[in-house]
């Protein structure tokens, strides 16, 4: 699942390409807006909100304001391309949506939530959002508000809840809860310094942005950059024993599952530890 931080990268690499041009033209590939067409309008901002992508459109003739929201889930992408470049992305029957500049073309390939909507009413969509960590008021006093107010959730469970807190997915929520030496299954009243924990959390999406590759380590190389996160059955890096895995029932798995060091997170576990541990 894209984390906050791709997200952000992915906003702008939307912004440098449309940010102050004009649209020629507009191709959806999506029932609901099929019949839309944004030729005319002027892209004024791409901006990132926790996990969702908000690009901010202008009418010249009477000043109209239309944002574009999409969010990428498991698969979603946007790729850009100089005008007669050719599309390399991703198969075409995976395009959802194409706009064009005189000199670029952006297209969003298995986009997900795609809706056209009154900029005045991007509240409708993203409100309900949690402080976002790689915005610019985020606020770490209420995000740690949000987690507390269910002190009886798991404390994984609560930091993929971007009502809490907008921008971690799976990667960051592993690697985190590994920095801290807090087991993933801990309920939030037992996790001891929650603002700490917020900190880094923003720390961590902050350093990595305006690059593709999430170092948590540090480390640039690929199969350096994580601590837990993906390296099931391999050594911890701290105290070399085996990384466990978990990846809970039900359609959602892909994307909950957990990384964590036994040893160095002491705790609970999850409730089905011995079946996990045989997957």
């Amino acid at each position: 699942m894209p984390e906050g931080d791709t997200v952000w990268n992915t906003a702008r690499v939307l912004n440098r390409a449309l940010a102050g041009r004009r649209l020629t033209a507009s191709d959806f590939r999506v029932p609901a807006l099929a019949t839309e067409s944004l030729a005319g309008w002027t892209v004024t901002e791409s901006a990132a909100r926790g996990k969702h992508l908000l690009l901010r459109m202008r009418e010249a003739a009477d000043g109209r304001a239309l944002t574009l929201h999409s969010h990428l889930r498991m698969d979603g992408a946007w790729r850009v391309y100089a005008t007669g470049e050719r599309w390399a992305g991703r198969p075409a029957h995976l395009i959802r949506v194409v706009l064009r500049t005189a000199e670029s073309v952006a297209v969003g390939y298995h986009l997900h939530e795609l809706t056209l909507i009154p900029t005045d009413q991007e509240d409708d969509l993203v409100g309900h959002l949690g402080p976002d960590l790689l915005g610019p008021g985020w606020d770490p006093a209420e995000a740690v508000r949000r987690i507390e107010a269910a002190p009886d959730r798991e404390i994984g469970e609560a930091l993929l809840d971007q009502r809490n807190l907008a921008g971690i997915g799976n990667l960051y929520k592993c690697e985190l809860l590994f920095l801290r030496g807090v087991d993933p299954w801990t309920p939030v009243r037992d996790v001891p310094d929650l603002p700490g924990m917020a900190d880094l959390a923003h720390r961590l999406l902050a350093s990595n942005r305006g690059r593709w590759l999430q170092t948590t380590t540090g480390s640039l190389r690929k199969n350096e950059a994580n601590y837990v996160y993906g390296r099931r059955a391999q050594p911890c890096r701290r105290c070399g024993t085996a990384i466990a895995k978990h990846a809970p029932d039900g359609e959602t798995a892909a994307e909950r599952i957990t990384y964590w060091c036994p040893r160095c997170q002491p705790g609970p576990g999850p409730a089905d530890a011995a079946r996990s541990a045989r997957r």
